[in-house]
C-alpha cells in the first residue's frame, strides 16, 4: 500500500487558490456533508470546535471518500496533541498563535521523526501508516505532511520574516481577528489597518516561497485577497452559514432585526 498524497500540499506548491470552509459542528455527519459541496479544503477546528482525538477522527474518516482535502487545527503547538492527531491520519495541520521563529521550528520538529525531530515513533499502531500497511511511512509519510503556522497577533507580524525561513513550514494563515484584537481593533477584521498588514504579510510569505491563507467570509474581501495573491482562503464557516441563512429565513416573516453580527474578514 501507497502513502495517500496530499492533494493540498500539491495544490499550495504549485500555487494553484484553494477555497476553503470552516467545519465548526464537530461532527462527522455535518463535516462529511460539508465535505460535498465542492470546497477545495475544508477545516476540522480543534482550537474553537468542541473536538477532540476520537472526534477529529471520526471526521477523517468521514471526508475520506471526498476530494475536499481535511485541515485540522490543532488546539495548541503542543508536541503531544500533534502527535496524536498525525497518528490518526492527519496530513495538514493548521497551528495557531505563532509569534516567533522558535514556536515555528518546534512545531515542525514535532511533526518529524528523530533526528531530525522529536516526533514520537509509533504510527505503525495507528491510522497514519494504515496499521503497518504503508512500510515506508516512516519517509513517504513525513513528505506527505504540510505545515500550516497561523500568524495573527502583532508581534508574530513582525517576526514574520524570519517565520517563513522556517524549512519545513508550507504556509502562513492569517488570523484577521485575533490580529484585529492584537492591533487594538477588536471585532474590526475588515479595518484598512488589518487587511494592509494581512496584505504585507501575505508578500512576505510569497517572497519567501511559502502560501499565505486567510479567512473571509465577505465575497468581496475573499475575492479582493485572491486577487492580491492570497492563496487559500476560507469563505464560509459552516454553522454560521446554517444560522445566517435561519436567521434570514425568519426575517422574512418576522421583519428586518438590527442585530450586531461578529464578522471574521
Amino acid at each position: 500500500m501507497k502513502n495517500p498524497a496530499n492533494s493540498f500540499k500539491r495544490a499550495l506548491a504549485s500555487g494553484d487558490p484553494q477555497l476553503g470552509i470552516w467545519a465548526s459542528f464537530a461532527d462527522p455527519y455535518a463535516t462529511e456533508a460539508v465535505a460535498t459541496i465542492g470546497a477545495d479544503w475544508l477545516l476540522i477546528d480543534g482550537e474553537h470546535g468542541p473536538n477532540d482525538v476520537r472526534s477529529i477522527l471520526a471526521q477523517l474518516q468521514a471526508v475520506a471518500p471526498y476530494a475536499s482535502h481535511p485541515v485540522v487545527r490543532v488546539v495548541d503547538a503542543n508536541p503531544s496533541v500533534i502527535k496524536q492527531v498525525l497518528d490518526i491520519g492527519a496530513q495538514t495541520l493548521m497551528v495557531p498563535m505563532i509569534d516567533t521563529v522558535e514556536q515555528a521550528r518546534a512545531v515542525v520538529a514535532a511533526t518529524r521523526y528523530p533526528p531530525k525531530g522529536i516526533r514520537g515513533v509509533g504510527a505503525a499502531l495507528g491510522r497514519a501508516s494504515r496499521w503497518a500497511s504503508i512500510p515506508d511511512y516512516a519517509d513517504s509519510g513525513v513528505q506527505e505532511i504540510c505545515v500550516i503556522v497561523q500568524v495573527e497577533s502583532v508581534k508574530g507580524l513582525a517576526n514574520i520574516d524570519e517565520i517563513v525561513s522556517v524549512e519545513g513550514v508550507d504556509g502562513v494563515f492569517f488570523g484577521p481577528v485575533d490580529l484585529s484584537a492584537s492591533m487594538d481593533l477588536m471585532d474590526q477584521p475588515t479595518h484598512p489597518d488589518v487587511v494592509r498588514a494581512i496584505g504585507q504579510g501575505a508578500s512576505v510569505a510569497r517572497a519567501a516561497g511559502k502560501a499565505a491563507g486567510v479567512l473571509a467570509t465577505d465575497v468581496e474581501r475573499a475575492k479582493g485577497y485572491l486577487a492580491a495573491g492570497v492563496q487559500f482562503v476560507a469563505v464560509g464557516i459552516d454553522i454560521l452559514m446554517l444560522v445566517n441563512s435561519g436567521r434570514a429565513l425568519l426575517r422574512e416573516f418576522k421583519g428586518d432585526r438590527d442585530e450586531k453580527r461578529p464578522s471574521y474578514g
